[in-house]
């Protein structure tokens, strides 16, 4: 069965799954979604007994109806490779009585790797596959682990160029140098005076210029996308639930059919609603629990219905959550009105305009599914502290939101669900807060000394992402307002004018 695209707001026409990645996000300004979401037709216990990239070929290949099984596991196998620094990919670790999906063992140690390590091979195959002529440029705004993820995954790409945007003051020091010292002559890393929010309004904007468009295009280039927005980067993330469960009923944990919770820290809605769907197709997943840092717009939208933006901006110890507009809710929200593009573009215009919109209590009723809550500060530092103490087992500020969430699920429900909690990033990216949360006989070492530190309490080496940005030149400085960065992507592709 093929299955097609199109947009949460309005355009009638449908596009292959190699369209929608070229494209990004369509002219509407709306979100690719699959028309039908297929079902995984494969018994679990087949599953159970398949690697990481067979689970990849058996999820992707239902989405991706017109890649050829050859150019599909071609990217696949290009993708899941030696980047990472185990053949599990994925690997589970049991820690006080859940169940962590550590998916930071890629080139960049944050679960961004995931998809980003297929998203260039995914785009140039699709490229070829539609004729595109023009060099293809990835526009990106990252909240700290996107754009180091999508520069890793791009750089020195035959025929195509990425532009990573990322908020000057509101990311780790070891986000930002892993950024800045990226070589390859395809990559350009711009640091904005605002937060990711102002960074991803100005990207959108630029995706939705024509006149912009217009002149790439006389210039030989094209916009596509690397965020989360990419139904590219969205269908990637589905696979590793399904590997998930099937690695728990593997190794005797769970049996087959049984339900599990799935806990995700978020900011963007990408890496929960990838949850959504692998839920959709058919995985026993009972509940969706969705947690956020104390910028906690979406545990009030779960909680009341209203999504509101109108709030100050909180710098958190986890970043990459520091977000205010969520994008990938568009794609749930265009679900639970009925698939109606209408309601869908009238809401998202209202959250634009007025900085707020408000589901109707049908709407509201279907989201069931899911269960939102919040980590303040002093309870992310807490639930490392935890986890540490209980377990000797180290965990970043995002994961920790997760598993302090998790725990007032349980105190709320009594659920008692075997519960996947998604752990996004490898501690060493954030080892300031991490070791303070741990142990107060640190203070007053530089970044590098706290990853040495933070190595020496958790028994782990560093890793090789953070140990070869110790002594790297820094490639790239520059920083703009957020009115100027479509002038900094036109100098950088040698537009004038």
């Amino acid at each position: 069965m093929q299955v097609l695209y199109k947009s949460t707001r309005g355009k009638e026409e449908t596009v292959t799954a190699s369209m929608a990645i070229l494209k990004g996000l369509s002219e509407d300004g709306g979100l690719f979604v699959p028309v039908t979401i297929p079902r995984l037709d494969v018994p679990v216990e087949k599953l159970a007994q398949m690697n990481y990239k067979e689970t990849a070929y058996e999820v992707m290949s239902r989405f991706l109806t017109d890649f050829t099984e050859e150019e599909l596991k071609n990217c696949i196998d290009h993708a899941y490779d030696e980047k990472f620094d185990t053949e599990m990919i994925a690997p589970i670790h049991e820690a006080n009585g859940v169940y962590f999906l550590e998916l930071f063992h890629g080139a960049t140690i944050a679960f961004k790797d995931m998809a980003l390590s297929i998203l260039p091979h995914l785009m140039t195959t699709a490229a070829r596959k539609n004729n595109v002529k023009n060099e293809i440029v990835i526009l990106t705004a990252t909240s700290g682990d996107t754009g180091k993820a999508a520069l890793a995954g791009f750089a020195d790409v035959p025929g195509t160029r990425i532009v990573v945007f990322y908020p000057k003051h509101g990311v780790s020091p070891i986000q930002e140098k892993q950024m800045v010292t990226q070589k390859g002559a395809n990559t350009c890393v711009i640091g904005i005076t605002g937060n990711f929010d102002d960074a991803q309004t100005a990207v959108k904007k630029m995706f939705n210029d024509q006149e912009l468009a217009a002149e790439l295009d006389a210039s030989g280039f094209q916009f596509s996308s690397a965020n989360s927005i990419n139904i590219g980067r969205l269908v990637p993330q589905v696979v590793y639930y399904v590997y998930a469960y099937a690695s728990l009923v593997r190794d005797g944990r769970i049996k087959a059919g049984e339900e599990i919770n799935v806990t995700v820290p978020t900011g963007n809605f990408g890496n929960i609603l990838a949850a959504y769907y692998a839920k959709q197709m058919g995985l026993p997943i009972n509940k969706l629990i969705c947690a956020s840092n104390e910028n906690k717009v979406l545990y009030d939208f779960f909680r009341t219905g209203t999504y509101d933006r109108k709030r100050d901006f909180i710098l958190t110890t986890s970043p990459s959550m520091d977000i205010l507009i969520s994008s990938n809710l568009e794609r749930l929200i265009y679900r639970i009105a009925g698939e109606d593009a209408e309601k869908c573009s009238r809401l998202m215009q209202a959250l634009s305009q007025g900085g707020e919109y408000t589901i109707t209590e049908e709407m509201k009723a279907q989201l069931g599914d899911f269960y939102g809550n919040f980590c303040s500060e002093g309870e992310t530092r807490e639930a490392i502290s935890a986890t540490y103490y209980g377990s000797n087992y180290v965990i970043d500020t995002h994961t920790a939101v997760a598993a302090g969430v998790y725990q007032k699920y349980l105190r709320e429900t009594d659920d008692h669900t075997p519960t996947v909690i998604a752990s996004t990033a490898s501690p060493f990216k954030f080892p300031g807060s991490v070791v303070s949360a741990i142990s107060d006989r640190f203070e007053g070492l530089d970044d590098f000394g706290l990853v040495d530190a933070l190595s020496a309490l958790s028994g782990v080496k560093v890793p090789k992402a953070v140990e070869e940005i110790r002594t790297a030149p820094v490639l790239h400085d520059k920083v703009v307002d957020a009115q100027d960065m479509p002038a900094a992507v036109k100098e950088f592709l040698g537009i004038c004018g």
